[in-house]
């Protein structure tokens, strides 16, 4: 039989062979194209663990091995593609979960949870070591097309596609619903509802047969209870998942909804009717050869490993023009944000509008000192290092290793007078204060046109365009903090440049505003975000979170801090226009406590404390091999650096973030590699010259890669002329003869 209708049959005999294969192409994708952090071992503990459990599941209660496996492997599949965590334990523990919930938690001899739902729900409320990454599909509409093409082939196979449907419609009434009341762009909801997080729950977890009601009445009930759940987990809880915690919880209602609106029960098919198939085992070699590919595809993913080195110098903030910078502290609802404007020009010209959920009082407002930012920008900054070769004679070895909105200096009017007039269009000036060298107002409006006429008439100077902007926050009940300078208190203080504001509150959404930011915006902005938690890095819920490439061995010459930062405009240029800029970018993510390199001593605790972290209790930090810890550092403080590059096109909403348990070392390392240049009177130097060649020839390759230059300019800058074909290395070796009358 010819392989495309071996293909078919195979599919057409059991809509889960489909899922199958669906599942694990996805994962692949994953894990090839967007570099999830899936590792073989992760996989093939959670494939073999679920595999197990099936297996004695189905022993316990005599049921055969081949149809149980089938779903085993959708469910550890599912997982892969979901659960992320450090530890290979908690990994078998969601395999184990997902599995044994079917013979364990049943109603009618029917499932109440979605196998790897309850798993990841479960794992969510037993540690923080677990998380979901919903931003890591990204939001590409060629994938989203791909994914909704295959699901929806699943689930009519399934007989299922009603609750999918159903759940889709519902949940995109809702979000559109919402943001047509605060007067978002269509853009917002569209890029919600494009998320590959979104499609992959709609297609493959919702619609599982054997978890929804058995009625189609039912399921349609069913999907409006779940989109309205996720709704509100969404966009009143702000929490992310919402998704996971409505389908566990609607799960619950299944039985009552079979009740009161009863229908025919789902099953598998029980023969495959393949044709001219006779293995012994049917589903051994279907699942050696998945286990294969997988393993194959995951090796690739190469893993990041710590190497000591001489830090020559850092790649920051400075090296980008117009690059604002973020420090968010934050601990469970508590956030301190400070920010750090990059407004050059007369003072007298500042002015910020910034957008708060809460009011805020004096003493939530501080102004701070700007080496706080300067110093977590230096100890975050991607950075090069560099090596020098041994003596190859001497067999030795190195070692391995905001938003700113212009204002005129407009007299200001009388206090009444401005109370008045603000009351009259629908502003009020909750709150006034003078903060350092900054008069800070706390403002609310009922509309946008009444705030945006109060702020043009008090001397600011609103683009055009914010009002629609303004409206969407007035909305969502939020105020706004509007600070400008005072002169006189800077001029009596003695500074002359502006320092970083900070603002402390308590909120559940973890989130960044930056859409106002792009209203007056000439361009595409850079913004720099590090973050301070507790228990590890920070990741982008609603965009693709990427890591730079880094561990890269590149030519000597960019040793020059000019040319380093040359480099890595351009590598941050190339990983821009390969997201399509619609990505959060990575560049570092460490325990506080220590570094390797280190490109600025860690932060000590007093520092830590005035940028907002408040759980440091001064116990001590958790106990840490000696030759790693560092003088001042704080092991309970994870660091996190992302860097953007948005405008409007492409960051229609406004940044969301989520805090995981992720606490892997990243950091953006760049190698410089020195060749020995001293004599090499032995048979080893010609073999270590031929070696440098080689070296130079694939340090070359990888630049222009990173970065997009020509390679013969890059060998020329090497100083080893033209490109030339690799040469053959027995032509290196000089004749006997020549050796004769040296």
């Amino acid at each position: 039989m010819p392989a495309a209708r071996l293909i078919r049959a195979w599919i057409a005999a059991d809509p889960r062979h489909g899922q199958i294969a669906t599942l694990a192409a996805l994962l692949t994708y994953g894990v090839v194209a967007l570099a999830f952090d899936v590792t073989a071992a992760q996989a093939a503990v959670t494939i073999g663990t679920a595999l197990a459990v099936q297996r004695l599941g189905d022993w316990r209660i005599g049921a055969p091995w081949r149809s149980g496996a089938k779903s085993a492997l959708i469910s550890s599949l599912s997982l892969c593609l979901l659960l992320r965590t450090d530890h290979l334990a908690w990994t078998a523990a969601g395999a184990a979960l997902a599995v044994g919930s079917k013979f364990l938690v049943r109603v009618g001899g029917k499932h109440v949870f979605n196998p790897t739902n309850g798993a990841l729900v479960a794992l969510l409320l037993l540690t923080d070591a677990v998380w979901v990454s919903p931003g890591q599909w990204g939001t590409g509409a060629t994938f989203a097309f791909a994914i909704a093409s295959a699901g929806l082939a699943v689930v009519h196979r399934s007989a299922r596609s009603d609750v999918t449907l159903a759940f889709i419609t519902a949940y995109a009434a809702l979000v559109a619903g919402r943001s047509l009341a605060l007067g978002e762009p269509l853009s917002i909801p569209l890029h919600r509802l494009e998320s590959g997080a979104f499609l992959l729950f709609s297609f493959f977890m919702i619609s599982d047969p054997k978890t929804t009601p058995d009625s189609r009445a039912g399921r349609v009930l069913f999907a409006g209870l779940v989109a309205f759940g996720a709704w509100y987990v969404h966009f009143r809880l702000f929490r992310p998942n919402g998704f996971l915690w409505a389908l566990a919880v609607a799960s619950l209602a299944v039985p009552l909804i079979d009740r009161l609106l009863p229908g025919h029960r789902y099953a598998w098919p029980r023969t495959l009717a393949l044709p001219r198939l006779h293995w012994r085992f049917p589903m051994t070699r279907p699942i050696a050869l998945l286990l294969v590919t997988l393993t194959a595809s995951l090796a690739t993913a190469a893993p990041a490993a710590a190497f000591c080195g001489f830090y020559v110098a850092r790649a920051g903030s400075t090296i980008f023009n117009k690059a604002s910078q973020v420090v968010l502290a934050r601990d469970g609802d508590r956030t301190v944000l400070t920010m750090a404007n990059d407004f050059r020009g007369d003072p007298r010209e500042f002015a910020m509008v910034i957008p708060v959920p809460t009011a805020i009082t004096r003493e939530q407002i501080h102004v701070a000192d700007a080496a706080l930012v300067a110093h977590v920008d230096a100890y975050t900054a991607p950075r090069l290092v560099e090596y020098f070769d041994a003596d190859p004679c001497a067999r030795r070895y190195p070692l391995s290793e905001a938003m700113s909105l212009g204002a005129s200096q407009a007299p200001s009017p009388a206090a009444d007078r401005a109370e008045r007039r603000a009351k009259h269009l629908g502003v009020t000036i909750e709150a006034r204060y003078t903060v350092g060298e900054y008069d800070i107002l706390i403002l609310s409006a009922q509309q946008s046109s009444g705030l945006e006429t109060w702020l043009r008439e008090s001397g600011y100077r609103i683009p055009a365009g914010a009002s629609a902007v303004l409206g969407s926050y007035i909305r969502q009940n939020m105020r706004f903090f509007v600070a400008r300078v005072n002169l006189q208190q800077q001029s009596a203080l003695g500074f002359s440049t502006l320092r970083p504001l900070q603002v402390a509150y308590e909120w559940p959404k973890f989130m960044l505003p930056i859409r106002l930011g792009m209203v007056n915006a000439d361009g595409a902005q850079e913004l720099f975000v590090y973050t301070l938690t507790r228990r590890g890095r920070v990741e982008s819920t609603n965009y693709r979170t990427v890591k730079l490439q880094t561990d890269v061995e590149i030519p000597a010459y960019l040793k020059d801090p000019a040319e380093f930062g040359k480099m890595y405009r351009a590598m941050f240029d190339q990983h821009v226009r390969r997201e399509d800029m619609r990505a959060v970018f990575l560049e570092y993510a460490w325990d506080m406590g220590w570094c390797d390199p280190c490109a600025a001593d860690p932060l000590s605790r007093d520092e830590l404390r005035q940028l907002g972290v408040s759980w440091l209790d001064g116990a001590g930090d958790r106990a840490r091999p000696t030759f790693a810890r560092m003088p001042g550092g704080a092991a309970d403080v994870f660091v996190t650096r992302l860097h953007v590059r948005y405008d409007q096109a492409h960051f229609p909403e406004d940044l969301v973030f989520q805090e995981t348990g992720d606490r892997t070392n990243f950091q953006g390392r760049y190698v410089l590699r020195h060749a020995w240049t001293g004599p090499m009177a032995c048979a080893e130097g010609e073999t270590y010259r031929r070696e440098v060649r080689a070296r130079q020839v694939r340090e070359a390759e990888a630049l222009a890669s990173l970065t997009g230059w020509h390679l013969a300019d890059i060998r020329r800058r090497q100083g080893a002329g033209p490109v030339a074909p690799p040469a053959d290395p027995a032509a290196d070796v000089a004749p006997w003869w020549r050796k004769l009358w040296k």
